[in-house]
């Protein structure tokens, strides 16, 4: 089996066209002030980013960071979703894979937590 090659950048970041290989927008609403002709992003797949209800309940502080984790991780786990995960995986098996969002600090947001189980 072949580890994933699976990396997380903001997606106000200019592209690293050797290192970031397919780049997929991870957020389930378009970056504020980017234009998507700007953006370079391959795919948005918004099946797996989290849900509204889990956004505005971690957002207004009613959960925390791991209550958040394990909420998302069991969204990830729905049907679609789930299909969605395993055909990225199967995209990070191939080449690189670059997960974007416009969080400030991407490598503590979900896209971390996706990133992580993309690589398992």
């Amino acid at each position: 089996m072949v580890r994933a090659a699976v990396r997380v950048r903001r997606v106000y970041d200019p592209p690293e066209p050797g290192a970031d290989g397919v780049r997929v927008l991870v957020d389930r609403l378009w970056p504020r002030g980017l234009a998507k002709a700007d953006a370079a992003v391959d795919e948005w797949p918004k099946a797996v980013t989290p849900s509204a209800e889990l956004r505005r309940d971690y957002h207004a502080g009613g959960v925390g960071a791991e209550e958040f984790r394990e909420r998302y991780e069991a969204e990830l786990a729905e049907p679609e979703p789930a299909a969605e995960l395993d055909r990225l995986r199967a995209l990070a098996e191939r080449g690189p894979l670059t997960l974007l969002t416009a969080v400030r600090e991407p490598d503590s947001s979900h896209a971390a937590v996706l990133a992580a189980l993309l690589a398992r």
